[in-house]
């Protein structure tokens, strides 16, 4: 491959490798193998192993707690764990805390 001007290189001892979106994270555990091919002074990597997803954390508004507690009648912490449980969903989180 060095004939052809391309450098391949297995990187060791590779722990974890996590690539974030906006939805949430993928996660390489260790035992992931990592190859890094350079060509033309460009660098590519290629991953291969299993990765886990893991949902982003939804964030919830003060006003979106403060809110729910009022109308609920509940503690802001029970109004936050509402909205969690209803992704965000004032209405949802609403309806569940009055039933």
């Amino acid at each position: 491959m060095k004939k052809l001007g391309m450098n391949v290189e297995q990187i060791e001892d590779v722990q974890s490798i996590v690539i974030k979106t906006p939805k949430g994270n993928w996660i390489f555990d260790a035992g992931t193998e990592v190859t890094a091919m350079t060509m033309q002074g460009a660098t590519t990597y290629q991953i291969s192993g299993t990765p886990r997803f893991e949902a982003a954390a939804i964030e919830i508004p003060k006003e979106d707690v403060t809110m729910v507690a009022a109308q609920a009648n509940v503690s802001e912490e029970k109004a936050k764990e509402a909205l969690v449980a209803s992704k965000g969903d004032i209405a949802e989180a609403i309806m569940k805390l009055a039933s």
